[in-house]
């Protein structure tokens, strides 16, 4: 049994995990929700950001580390979302139509978007959070100015009283619950959606999937060492475009069902906290800069989000005040993406210091 323990790699054991379970048991005492609300709050957010949060697994496993442009493939669901309002397709009918635009945008986008990574190796998170912030700036452009004028307001429901730009807020009516509501189950107090279950473990399943066959030994071939991988006759340029592909497909998909929950669409700030809050889920799930795997995926949305469910109450109940508890939401989005960060380039030091050791 001694040998057993000694033999339990300790260095590789990630902390932040503990650390999210840890406050979140102390937040659902001090809020004093009963369980059953809780969990019941868990179910609707992994079915609402499961697939959001699968998009960053492929860029991390590549080597990319966490894509925070998947903003942009939510952008490309929400613009797709409004050209399907323009047009007034409603129904299962427009949400399709707003799907294939979003997912033929992202294609696009992915595509450039990967071109340029490809020209900042090794600076890809820092590249990926200046691309986001421009695109986000030509999102608005275009539908705050060029609504009205270069493309015509034919839904005079949702354009401002000058005639020109979108409202910023827009009823998803036509599409609201569209997928939540396929197949839903009552069990006392908690309303399961079944169907998005399904569908958000399924789609977890295909990722596992993916990264096991022989495109998903690729990826982690680039993403071990891009060199090693060109002697194996890996094209990494062309790999690294893919993954970004498929990472804003994901993230695009992953908007259409953040969007038809939500019922609601802020059209010009919906998608700012979609990149923050997956990278979050995703490391506190576990999951480091330069590895990532579906359990940390699933792992970290229900730590992440219990922590987000009671923490406003706990904040009302500890301190008399609702606000500090969303204050600390705040933080513990940007201090896990900080702690991760700390936490992977002391890991990365501490073996690098034995791999020199013995070449030496």
């Amino acid at each position: 049994m001694r040998r057993r323990l000694e033999a339990i790699p300790l260095k590789r054991l990630n902390p932040v995990p503990m650390v999210f379970f840890g406050l979140f048991l102390v937040g659902l005492i001090a809020s004093g929700m009963s369980p059953a609300f809780v969990f019941n709050d868990l179910i609707t957010r992994f079915c609402r950001d499961g697939i959001l949060v699968l998009a960053l697994v492929l860029p991390i496993a590549a080597g990319m580390g966490i894509n925070f442009a998947i903003v942009v493939g939510a952008m490309c669901a929400q613009a797709g979302l409004l050209v399907a309002i323009i047009l007034r397709v409603n129904g299962p009918g427009g949400f399709f139509l707003a799907g294939l635009l979003g997912i033929a945008l992202s294609i696009a986008v992915g595509y450039l978007i990967g071109r340029a990574l490809n020209r900042v190796k090794g600076k890809e998170m820092i590249a990926t959070i200046i691309i986001g912030l421009m695109v986000t700036g030509i999102y608005q452009l275009v539908f705050m100015v060029g609504y009205g004028t270069v493309i015509p307001a034919h839904n005079q429901d949702i354009v401002l009283s000058r005639g020109i730009g979108v409202r910023s807020m827009v009823d998803l009516a036509p599409y609201r619950s569209m997928l939540d509501n396929l197949w839903t189950v009552h069990i006392g107090r908690l309303t399961i959606p079944v169907f998005m279950v399904l569908v958000v473990l399924l789609a977890c399943l295909l990722m596992a999937w993916l990264v096991r066959t022989r495109p998903g030994k690729r990826v982690r071939a680039v993403g071990d060492d891009m060199q090693r991988a060109e002697l194996l006759g890996v094209n990494v340029d062309r790999t690294r475009i893919l993954v970004m592909v498929l990472s804003l497909v994901i993230a695009c998909i992953g908007q259409m069902v953040y969007l038809q929950n939500i019922g609601m669409l802020n059209v010009y700030t919906a998608h700012g906290n979609s990149d923050t809050f997956s990278a979050a889920a995703i490391l506190a799930g576990g999951a480091t800069i330069r590895e990532a795997r579906v359990r940390n995926v699933i792992l970290g949305i229900f730590l992440f989000h219990a922590l987000f469910i009671v923490s406003p109450q706990a904040g009302q109940n500890i301190f008399g005040n609702p606000a500090l508890g969303e204050y600390f939401r705040s933080f513990i989005a940007y201090g896990t993406i900080a702690l991760a960060l700390i936490l992977n380039a002391r890991r990365r030091r501490t073996t690098a210091a034995p791999a020199a050791a013995e070449s030496v």
